[in-house]
């Protein structure tokens, strides 16, 4: 049986969302359903997975129970198919923003950015100018292990951390920008719709997310102008473009992602570290064994990823 995967987000005012956090968790646990809706005074952002069914019933829900006032109506979900359940519980947590800038001046409700679809950004970047002829840029607003994984040909990459970092990023390259396109990207559109607004907001002129982010792209188009795979924060790690799930998996101690062929190293275990945090990790276990940074010889208790942090590694969020 195929499990149906739902990803979908919307910048709306929503007032009460602490009244709408169990209607919502209890809605999703009758039909089956796990993963996380995020719920924010600027609207809501949703991954789940369960079978066809159980996705129909909550998208019938949320699109028309008078708990929700209409909001999420025109609601555009993106769907992928996946042999097991990506997630192992059903949370709905409540947030200040659904995707972190700390930049509060930012009302997406109240205008959206100039939106590309695929189709006219493929043909854009087949003749590499916009319809008015210049030259089009394209902007990765995605963390910088998120890039590793694939991303557009010659794509801008400020390897940002977090996304707060974003508008720093963009005052300290404006000058990449001049007498450009820009189209912001990122994985499913919620990204690049904020830092397209951000983009206009001061003032930098032609800016343009693409319409569903990457997802959206390779379901249209496929993979063209595009290099690698699409990193997915679920289970899958990585989506090819044609949207399957492909062999590259996520380190559990330092997050980092491994590629097919880095799994072979003998750097590499399962559960436990990979080449990029190996060395850092036996550094910390040994530091522990002898009562060092670790503390006090607790090796037999220690978690990989303690073990990272303790030697000054960075656990990826």
């Amino acid at each position: 049986m195929s499990i149906v995967n739902l990803a979908a987000y919307k910048f709306v005012s929503i007032k009460s969302t602490a009244g709408w956090r169990e209607p919502l968790r209890a809605r999703c646990e009758s039909l089956g359903l796990r993963g996380t809706i995020l719920l924010a005074p600027e609207g809501i952002n949703l991954f789940l997975a369960g079978t066809r069914a159980a996705a129909d019933g909550f998208l019938d829900y949320l699109r028309g129970d008078g708990l929700f006032e209409g909001k999420f109506a025109d609601l555009e979900v993106k769907e992928s198919l996946s042999a097991t359940q990506p997630f192992r519980r059903m949370l709905v947590k409540l947030k200040k923003e659904i995707i972190t800038m700390h930049s509060p001046a930012i009302r997406p409700e109240a205008g959206r950015a100039a939106v590309v679809d695929a189709r006219t950004l493929k043909r854009w970047l087949d003749g590499g100018i916009d319809d008015e002829g210049r030259p089009v840029v394209m902007l990765d607003t995605r963390n910088g292990f998120e890039v590793d994984v694939g991303t557009f040909d010659g794509a801008l990459d400020y390897r940002i951390g977090k996304f707060s970092e974003f508008p720093q990023q963009v005052a300290e390259h404006r000058e990449d920008f001049a007498g450009k396109t820009v189209v912001s990207f990122c994985t499913g559109g919620i990204r690049c719709e904020k830092a397209a607004i951000h983009m206009d907001n001061v003032g930098i002129d032609h800016v343009y997310q693409l319409e569903g982010g990457i997802l959206k792209y390779f379901e249209e188009v496929g993979g063209d102008h595009y290099q690698g795979d699409c990193f997915v924060f679920d289970h899958r790690t990585a989506l090819n473009p044609k949207l399957e799930p492909t062999a590259t998996v996520q380190c559990f101690s330092c997050r980092a992602v491994v590629e097919s062929g880095a799994q072979g190293s003998t750097k590499f275990q399962s559960g436990e570290h990979c080449p990029a945090c190996y060395a850092l990790n036996r550094k910390a276990l040994a530091e522990a064994a002898e009562g060092g940074p670790g503390g006090e010889g607790r090796e037999a208790d220690l978690r990989v990823g303690d073990a990272v942090q303790l030697a000054g590694g960075t656990k990826l969020a």
